[in-house]
Parts: structure tokens; C-alpha cells; sequence
């Protein structure tokens, strides 16, 4: 009766031992995964908006339609 007592004493402890060292890992995993999400998203994604924001201007106001530089007239006419 003791040695069946001490038995199911050993399997739970084993088992909350392994269900806190799982839980560990997974908040572990989990808090780096939204802390590099965070850090893609917070400061890295405003940076490349404002980058593309500029060079779409740039790109609009370089540009007119329908004109074509000295150099890219040449190339076409080359044949």
C-alpha cells in the first residue's frame, strides 16, 4: 500500500517537473517570437514605410510620363 502510494507520489511529481520545464521553454519560445515581431513591426517597419514613401515620390516626380532620356532615345533608335 506505502509502495503504491509512493509510486503515484513519483509519477506526479515527474509530471508537474516536466509540465514546468515544457511551460518554460514554451514561454521562453514564445516571448522571443512576439519580442522579434515587436521589433520588426515597431522599428524596422516605420523605417521602411517612410523609405518607400520617399522613393515612390521620388520616383513620381523624376519621372514625367511618356519621357524618355537622350541615352534611352539612343538605345531604342540603335536598331
Amino acid at each position: 500500500m506505502i509502495g503504491t502510494l509512493l509510486t503515484f507520489f513519483a509519477v506526479g511529481l515527474i509530471t508537474i517537473v516536466l509540465a514546468g520545464v515544457a511551460l518554460a521553454v514554451l514561454g521562453t519560445v514564445l516571448s522571443i517570437g512576439l519580442g522579434l515581431a515587436s521589433f520588426l513591426l515597431f522599428k524596422i517597419g516605420p523605417i521602411l514605410l517612410v523609405g518607400w514613401i520617399v522613393m515612390k515620390l521620388f520616383e513620381r516626380r523624376g519621372r514625367k510620363r511618356g519621357y524618355l532620356s537622350a541615352s534611352d532615345r539612343r538605345w531604342l533608335e540603335e536598331d
